[in-house]
């Protein structure tokens, strides 16, 4: 088979699936669910398969591999152009590997079982997009398609407790709120996205990223635009904050982040698994596939704003999940906390680009994005395994579970501590790369991070004591039971990952590093 099809494959066979998904009979709900996770198994094996072949496979000027591309609208220079580095096949095999797994752990899922599982495998096609394209405006289409699935399986099968108050004196349930804040906020942010994509279209008479990244970098600050109307510095200065308040409002940095505990906290489990997995990775991509190389000039001036923001939300983040009471939500104030480190390897990366440590602190960065993914995921399971039993999530209704369910216990534990930075697991290497990195360039912010590192141990442990350990909670433990093999399945691929990066990071850093070399110098 040529191998300039490995991505299309990998990209639309799950949409493929969605649609059969759709029409299959509703009665047979174990026929469809076992469908949608062979299905979505069969990406992650093409994936694994193009992650092998990577290495030796042939790349283009710009470092892509596996590229494709056909005209999709001529007349405005759109083409469909897919291919991938190391920074896009890092995010691919992450996405690939979280959604079967959320898919098994949506087995007890009763509800439209058709449309619950069609939603996941539209929204995978979404996400993968936004990691493979390389035209702007393909780009655009997918990082906007993956906000209805989502939005859906919020409103449709999140939580359904709860109400919120809005202004008028209107009340609506706290999953609708939750849902409409999500897609209110994403979207906001993605129409000033769309207007610099626009202006980017118009200036370089192309969309094709690698052609607007030469041009575009290539033009003077002073030259004129659009009929004399502007400067190329003024046009990249206004273009530059619409790509950063898109990609911040995503990530989220503080203060874009009020919508994330409350999509989190409402999600069904394994919508809270992607959410914090893959969907907040959309984000930091768009920083390092974007903004640091349309704009180096503009990303090294305002640097100093980014690590600011960026410790602001790893301070604020730990602070507030330790303020938490309801154990899923803490998990959700954990994801601000530790994307802040994301972003200061990124801000950090923007003002010394090309230097070792600048190098450090993106390698981290990046390696972060994964680790992140596969910690928060676990916990946002965990949590759901027990509020499957016990109907709800609150700490004070937990307590001295260990002895009554020491394997789940002892799963919470690994992966509580994987998600602290123990060392000797994934958390750890990322987050000491990117402070080692951070430190010689943004030393203040890097010290002031630290102040949200130590209150990572506090709420990580305070998650810990009050499920596990103290007086036994009798009303609780009396309809808890044991995690069961399913529930292992999907859980331990992540726990052999959170150990093996931890020990022996290399095969995953290395892929990453050649594609930062290329990207950055």
């Amino acid at each position: 088979m040529n191998q300039t099809i490995w991505l299309t494959l990998i990209l639309f066979l799950p949409a493929l699936a969605a649609i059969l998904l759709a029409l299959m009979p509703r009665q047979d709900k174990t026929l469809v669910r076992w469908t949608a996770l062979i299905a979505s198994l069969i990406p992650l094996a093409l994936t694994l398969f193009v992650w092998f072949a990577f290495k030796d496979a042939p790349a283009n000027a710009a470092g892509y591999k596996f590229e494709e591309q056909y005209t999709w609208y001529a007349a405005i220079n759109s083409s469909y152009h897919v291919g991938l580095d190391g920074l896009s096949l890092t995010m691919v095999l992450l996405t690939t590997l979280l959604t079967p797994l959320a898919i098994l752990a949506s087995f007890s899922v009763e509800k439209n079982v058709n449309a619950y599982m069609a939603l996941f495998l539209f929204l995978e096609t979404g996400m993968l997009g936004v990691f493979m394209s390389l035209d702007l405006l393909v780009f655009f289409v997918f990082w906007e398609i993956g906000l209805v699935p989502m939005y859906f399986l919020i409103s449709q099968w999140g939580s359904e407790k709860g109400e919120k108050q809005l202004w008028g004196g209107m009340k609506v349930s706290s999953r609708t709120y939750a849902s409409f804040k999500f897609m209110i906020y994403t979207m906001g942010g993605s129409l000033g996205l769309l207007l610099a994509i626009q202006l980017l279209g118009v200036v370089n008479q192309t969309f094709d990223l690698p052609t607007i990244v030469t041009q575009w970098n290539a033009l003077s600050n002073s030259d004129v635009l659009l009929g004399g109307f502007t400067t190329v510095g003024i046009a990249k200065a206004v273009a530059f904050w619409a790509f950063v308040i898109a990609f911040a409002i995503k990530v989220p940095v503080w203060p874009f982040h009020t919508w994330l505990p409350d999509a989190h906290t409402e999600a069904p489990t394994a919508g809270s698994m992607i959410l914090a997995g893959v969907l907040l990775k959309l984000g930091a991509y768009g920083f390092l596939r974007f903004v640091l190389p349309l704009y180096p000039e503009q990303s090294s001036q305002y640097a100093g704003v980014l690590a600011g923001l960026a410790t602001a939300a790893i301070v604020f983040g730990a602070l507030s999940a330790y303020a938490q009471k309801d154990f899923k939500r803490l998990v959700a104030y954990s994801s601000v906390n530790h994307m802040g480190f994301v972003m200061l390897g990124i801000a950090a990366a923007a003002r010394a680009a090309g230097t070792l440590d600048a190098n450090i602190a993106m390698n981290g960065a990046v390696l972060q994005m994964f680790n992140h993914g596969l910690s928060a995921a676990g916990m946002f399971f965990l949590v759901g395994v027990i509020y499957e039993r016990l109907h709800t999530r609150d700490l004070d209704a937990f307590g001295g579970f260990f002895p009554r369910v020491p394997v789940y216990g002892g799963i919470l534990i690994f992966t509580s501590m994987a998600s602290l930075g123990l060392p000797g697991l994934n958390g750890f290497v990322s987050e000491f790369l990117v402070v080692r990195g951070a430190w010689a360039i943004f030393p203040f912010f890097t010290a002031l991070s630290m102040i949200g590192l130590l209150f990572t141990g506090a709420y990580v442990l305070k998650g810990i004591g009050k499920t596990l350990h103290g007086p036994l909670n009798e009303e609780g433990a009396h309809h808890l039971s044991e995690i069961n093999a399913r529930e292992l399945w999907v859980i331990t691929p992540l726990m052999v990952l959170m150990l093996w990066l931890g020990v022996l990071p290399g095969w995953l850093l290395s892929v990453i590093n050649n594609a930062m070399q290329v990207l950055f110098g």
